[in-house]
This record gives structure tokens, C-alpha cells and sequence, in this order.
């Protein structure tokens, strides 16, 4: 079936987003930037951070049914990334690195929001830009974009096809964030505020609990182990791109085979740091728990690789989130401005208070189930996401009869 097409900009209108600085600090006003696309169909409005609403004009503000896409960004790929705004909260807006689109009443934005996560449209808009992917997406090149006009009734019928997969994606996405939720908490009241069972009736000296002990870093994590890979085997590559700024999973769909592995090697249950900026500052940081038994990965060079050898991996990746243990990454930065990376000997320097073995087990007996219901969850998501790929190309080329 071979539907007619028209030019995007005759069924939609286009608006950037809001310039801010440090003066517009602040709250009031919810604002969606490019760390809040990832993967997602539709924004995560809980996690979103906010400024003040005070001289904002009312056309800044979003509507249901609006779609945002990333203008401009540093990396290439996110370029014309896109996100569907649905039951938006009051005050919501976009950053200058945004363009939103407004269609018209007469056509159905959902059915839009799937095109435009299509393979389909994202070779035509690359063939728009110069070379093969644009770096900075405008209203001009969008606007002259083909995209197709089904009937309505037809449009209806493909959004109820695609529909229950994203559902279930992102029921599945809350209940990862909160099962990692649950688990760092735990670990910030047990090892950080230092309410484990039991602290009532143990002593603290020089904020020491009687039985636990000061250790610095390397005593119990291995920074960077060596691994060995076969020599012309094939390996697979984690880039930076795929990891989260807020929880531990990987997009598996950016992930690569590569013939020749990096420097940076690991394998499942290590933790990914990233070392660079902004990528740290940012948050990203994973569990690996996606990998064959004994297999090993590589990723960028920009990771640096955590690995319990007293602990367990789950303490090392709760550790890796925690405020103090951050901080203490980035102040020992260096470099020109915006490429500065962290010193690996920081950590060397960075101690914390190590409690005894059976307070650990406990904690990995609760953080062990949270993490393998964590790892299902997200097992289950690639194959939502992987059968619903499949789906949409087809879809969208009108090959399956509804």
C-alpha cells in the first residue's frame, strides 16, 4: 500500500526552545534538554529539572501532543532524536537545544511520534543534512521533510497496534527506577547515614561504628582490571551514548561487534564510571548484566571500569552513586575546559568506612533480588522494544494489512 505524502511543514509548525542562563535559577518552570530523551518515547517528567518561570512567554509552554526534537547536540546520533508529550504537568517547557512540533488538529501526533522514531525518517532527514548525518537540526529542514498522510482511521489503527508495546516499556522503566530507588536508599541508610539494624545499640567513635573499619578504595575495588579476549574475535562495544544520566541499565540497541577490542574491558556484574566531562557531572554510570557467562566487553576509553574484590558488585555500583564518592571524582579533574577527565589515582585518596561482613551479606541478600528482578525487567524491555522495531518500519510502509 503506497500512501500519499506531504511536506511536514503543511500539517505542522515549529518553535525553539528557551535560551537560559544562570539568572533565570530557580523553580516554577519543569524544562525537558537533551539528557531526557535517551530512549524514551515520552519524557519522564519526575526526573526533569526546573528554573524560574518568571518572563516566560506562554507560547514556551508545552502541550499535549506536542513532540520535541533534539536540535543540536555534540554527539551526531542524538541529532532529531525524538519525544511525545502526553498528560504534561503544568509549566512545562524545552531548552534551545529543542525544537517542538505542533501538528495540526487534523491529523494524529501519536501516529507521528512513531514515524518519527522510524528508520524511515531518520534516512530521510540524514539525506537533508550535509554528509551523512546532520549535526544541527532547524525548522527549515524539517519543514521540507516527506512524511506520509494515511487516513485518519488508519493512523488510529496503527497507533492501537504500537500502543500496548510502549505501555508495557514503560511500566517495565518505573519499576526498574524503582527497584534501583530502593536499593540505594538502603545503601545510603546503612553504609552512608549509617542506620543499619541494630545502630542503636552500637557505639560510634570519630564516626566509626564499633566493629567497622576505615578502608580506602583499591583495599576493596579493583580499578580497571585486566582481562585477555581471543586475538580477531569478534567483541561487542559499549559506547558512552548508551549509558543512563539516572539508573544503571544500558541501551542495548548502541551497542556494537567490533573486531578489535579497546583498553577498556569488563564484564557482568562491573560498574562503568564515567570519567569524562560532562558525561560524569551528568550521572553516567551502569551495572553490567548483559553479558554471556564469562564473556568479556569493551567499551570507551572514557570509562573507567569498578570492580568489587571484597565487596560485592552491588555495594560497588551503590557506592559509584553516592554524592561523596562523585564529588571526590570530579574535583580531581584536569585538562582543558570541556574535555577534562578524572585522575584514576583519586581514588586512592578516597576512604570510607567499611562495616562487617555479615551487615554486607545482609545488604546483598536485598540487593541481589532487586537487581536480578532489575535485570528481567530490563531483559524483557529489549524484547518489547526489539518486536516493536519490527513492527514500525512495516507499519509505517502501510505492508501490514489492518
Amino acid at each position: 500500500m503506497t500512501w500519499k505524502e506531504i511536506m511536514l511543514g503543511q500539517i505542522a509548525e515549529f518553535r525553539n526552545g528557551l535560551n537560559y542562563t544562570k539568572e533565570n535559577e530557580g523553580t516554577g518552570l519543569l524544562m525537558i534538554n537533551v539528557k531526557d530523551f535517551g530512549d524514551r518515547f515520552v519524557p519522564d517528567y519526575s526526573s526533569l529539572g526546573e528554573i524560574s518561570a518568571v518572563g516566560v512567554n506562554d507560547d514556551s509552554f508545552l502541550q499535549n501532543g506536542d513532540i520535541l526534537f533534539v536540535r543540536s547536540n555534540g554527539n551526531r546520533d542524538l541529532v532529531g532524536r525524538s519525544l511525545l508529550v502526553e498528560d504534561p504537568p503544568a509549566n512545562l517547557s524545552f531548552s534551545a537545544f529543542c525544537i517542538r512540533a505542533r501538528l495540526s488538529i487534523e491529523v494524529e501526533a501519536k501516529f507521528y511520534a512513531y514515524f518519527f522514531r522510524s528508520s524511515e525518517f531518520r534516512k530521510r532527514l540524514s539525506l537533508l543534512g550535509s554528509g551523512t548525518n546532520i549535526s544541527n537540526l532547524n525548522q527549515k529542514v524539517l519543514s521540507q521533510i516527506s512524511v506520509p498522510i494515511p487516513e485518519r482511521s488508519i493512523q488510529r489503527q496503527i497507533i492501537e497496534v504500537l500502543s500496548p508495546y510502549d505501555y508495557l516499556i514503560e511500566n517495565n522503566k518505573r519499576r526498574i527506577a524503582l527497584l534501583e530507588e530502593s536499593v540505594r536508599l538502603l545503601y545510603k541508610e546503612w553504609f552512608v547515614d549509617l542506620r543499619f539494624p541494630g545502630h542503636e545499640h552500637v557505639k560510634i567513635i570519630d564516626g566509626v561504628p564499633i566493629g567497622w573499619r576505615r578502608v580506602f578504595v583499591p583495599e576493596i575495588i579493583e580499578i580497571n582490571p585486566a582481562e585477555r579476549v581471543e586475538k580477531g574475535k569478534e567483541i561487542r562495544y559499549v559506547p558512552m551514548s548508551s549509558l543512563s544520566e539516572t539508573g544503571m541499565t544500558i541501551n542495548l540497541r548502541e551497542v556494537e561487534n567490533r573486531d578489535k577490542p579497546t583498553s577498556g574491558k569488563f564484564r557482568n556484574g562491573d560498574t562503568l564510571f564515567a570519567r569524562i566531562t560532562p558525561c560524569l557531572e551528568n550521572g553516567k554510570t551502569a551495572y553490567v548484566n548483559f553479558l554471556q557467562q564469562e564473556e568479556v566487553a569493551c567499551g570507551s576509553t572514557e570509562f573507567i571500569v569498578l570492580r568489587g574484590i571484597r565487596v560485592s558488585s552491588y555495594f560497588v555500583y551503590c557506592l559509584a552513586r553516592t554524592y561523596d564518592f562523585r564529588e571526590h571524582a570530579i574535583k580531581s579533574m584536569i585538562g582543558s575546559s570541556g574535555r577534562q577527565r578524572v585522575q584514576i589515582s583519586c581514588f586512592n585518596e578516597f576512604q570510607l568506612v567499611l562495616p562487617p561482613n555479615p551487615l554486607l551479606e545482609q545488604f546483598n541478600e536485598v540487593a541481589r533480588n532487586c537487581f536480578e528482578s532489575l535485570a528481567n525487567l530490563q531483559r524483557q524491555n529489549d524484547i518489547l522494544i526489539e518486536a516493536r522495531d519490527l513492527l514500525l518500519p512495516r507499519l509505517m510502509k502501510g505492508e501490514i494489512q489492518l
